[in-house]
């Protein structure tokens, strides 16, 4: 008996069972194989049988290869969404108050994006409507957001 197979809670007895029904042949050369390795179950096979791969991975790789748009798009959305949460805690602490803490936001948050979408994924922005769609891709939502932190963080901390 295959450890994987004690593991898996009776797998073996329910394909040996399966077998005898004539669904499916016990064998080594059956590709779920109580011998198949961990990492082998877990991987994801797309249509055209190559390897998914999942959107943290590309996240964090140079120059991933984004074949959905509205994938990339929604990276860009929720990275927006963090940084908004991140500046509007450090501005509510610090205390920064008016103009000068929202242009900062600004020129941070679309900065920071626009490095990410240039320089580290190398997208081409053209495939996305332009480096100004990708720049105010999510924007007002997290200028929302970064107000709401901010406030509530300043008030928290400052307000007598």
């Amino acid at each position: 008996a295959h450890s994987e197979c004690r593991r898996s809670g009776g797998a073996r007895a329910e394909r040996g069972a399966r077998a005898e029904r004539g669904r499916r042949p016990v064998g080594p050369d059956r590709p779920t194989d109580c011998r198949m390795s961990a990492a082998k179950s877990r991987e994801h096979f797309v249509a055209n049988g190559g390897l998914k791969v999942s959107v943290w991975s590309k996240v964090l790789n140079s120059k991933a290869a984004w074949e959905d748009k509205d994938e990339f798009l929604d990276v860009i959305y929720w990275f927006r969404q963090i940084i908004a949460i991140v500046l509007g805690v450090i501005w509510g602490v610090v205390p920064l108050k008016g103009f000068l803490g929202i242009a900062i936001f600004c020129l941070i948050n679309a900065g920071i994006l626009y490095l990410y979408f240039s320089s580290f994924q190398q997208v081409d922005e053209e495939e996305y409507g332009g480096t100004w769609e990708l720049t105010k891709e999510g924007f007002m939502t997290s200028f929302a957001l970064f107000l709401v932190v901010w406030i509530i963080f300043y008030t928290a901390i400052h307000f007598e």
